[in-house]
């Protein structure tokens, strides 16, 4: 059990997803509130040394999804994100995932990330469009990052997600359209796509308080949201999460999206999708380790403190470096509530439905929408019956199918809205 003081963790292994944060960047975006630091090369090997430290705090466990995020953790040796690798177990097919931007890769280091195991990239390119990433502060062009895609191909890649923004005040409706053509070219496993958030204390907000820059028109907004859902539906994506896109293989197209009647056939139109950040909101636990980590571990949520001395001083105590004001007891009900209202983030899956004066209310307003889907475990169960009793019993066969509500299309333009009844 996690305690205030830091000096306690459960033995529990609950958890088959970590986060490992690489606070690192060669330079600061305007728009970025993460926790990053830049030019300091020295830090590296110090900060990998006491990453591995915290690891060793935890219990021993097989995951299945490792998250290299930050920051920037390709700036990072590859040597060093080996001896971190070293230090964690994983299931044979498990998805191993690296965040990196066009500016500090090699077709070398591509090749050497892929020898010690990892098998998924992100790579953060936000605009395919010079003069767009020149606005939002960012050092690449649009020829370095359908580069070191192409790079990350010939290096063996065959999992790749690609993270793009919208919403930025000098982007246009033609801009965006552009960056969707080339993503037609590239064709990643799976799309990020993000509308602009004015993070406080970044360089963005500073310019809107100041008034040097202001937020996109609301109307145009929606607007290009609406383009991104109906590009991906027309050129063969999966619409798996408000802002998330997974490429439906050719083996697995004659599967409709609209007719889908078992959580089956969903799987194989997701079968792209990024099953570390599915765990998130699924509301399943996961072990976050790095300054600013978060955790959901042993029914608590908590995240890391945020400075290089704190962090080293804790963890030199053999306490877990976790800020202690961020700590948030997990009960069962708490619990629910995440889950309804981080399902709702999933397009396709949704969430069970439940009887409630809300939901209906979101539902005859057109957010929400119910659908009826073969459960799990039903092929199994009904085999079985039919060995018994010779048929099968249409009332029994209710049990095998469940009613969900999802958000509908102006749900998704709107889901704050819906997501704030949850809270």
């Amino acid at each position: 059990m996690i305690e205030k003081n830091n000096k306690k963790i459960s033995e529990k292994k609950d958890a088959d997803a970590i986060y490992i944060h690489i606070p690192f960047c060669d330079k600061k975006c305007e728009y970025c509130d993460f926790c990053t630091f830049v030019r300091m090369e020295k830090e590296y090997r110090k900060y990998t040394d006491y990453l591995i430290k915290e690891i060793r705090m935890y219990p021993k466990i097989k995951y299945d999804t490792i998250y290299f995020g930050g920051g920037t953790p390709s700036l990072l040796p590859v040597a060093m994100i080996s001896e971190i690798l070293d230090e964690l177990d994983w299931s044979e097919n498990a998805e191993i995932t690296l965040e990196l931007n066009p500016t500090d890769m090699t077709f070398e280091k591509l090749k050497k990330f892929r020898k010690i195991g990892i098998n998924r990239l992100s790579i953060g390119i936000q605009s395919f469009q010079d003069h767009v990433l020149k606005f939002i502060g960012r050092q690449h062009s649009s020829d370095d990052a359908i580069n070191v895609y192409k790079m990350a191909r010939e290096a063996g890649f065959c999992n790749i997600t690609v993270d793009l923004m919208f919403g930025i005040p000098n982007q246009s409706l033609e801009d965006l359209q552009r960056d969707l053509n080339i993503l037609q070219e590239l064709k990643p496993e799976n799309v990020s796509i993000y509308s602009l958030i004015w993070e406080e204390g970044t360089v963005f907000w500073s310019k809107l308080q100041k008034g040097i820059l202001s937020e996109i028109d609301q109307d145009l907004e929606a607007l290009m949201y609406e383009k991104i859902i109906d590009f991906f539906e027309k050129n063969g994506y999966c619409q798996y999460e408000i802002s998330n896109f997974a490429r439906i293989d050719d083996e697995d197209k004659d599967v409709e999206i609209n007719e889908i009647k078992k959580f089956e056939d969903l799987r194989k139109l997701q079968k792209n999708a990024g099953r570390h950040n599915l765990k998130y909101w699924r509301n399943q636990k996961f072990i976050g380790v790095g300054m600013s980590a978060a955790s959901y571990f042993d029914n608590n949520r908590y995240s890391n403190i945020r400075t290089f001395e704190k962090y080293y001083n804790l963890i030199d105590e053999k306490n877990l470096p976790i800020d202690k004001n961020t700590i948030e007891i997990v009960d069962e009900v708490e619990s629910e509530k995440l889950k309804k209202m981080l399902g709702l983030r999933l397009i396709q899956e949704g969430i069970e439905y439940f009887e409630d004066e809300k939901i209906e209310k979101l539902i005859e307003n057109g957010l929400l929408e119910k659908f009826i889907i073969e459960k799990d475990n039903f092929i199994n169960k009904k085999n079985k019956e039919f060995e018994k009793n010779e048929c099968f019993d249409k009332n029994l066969a209710k049990n095998f199918y469940e009613t969900r509500i999802r958000l509908t299309k102006k749900g998704m333009l709107l889901a704050n809205n819906v997501f704030v009844e949850f809270i």
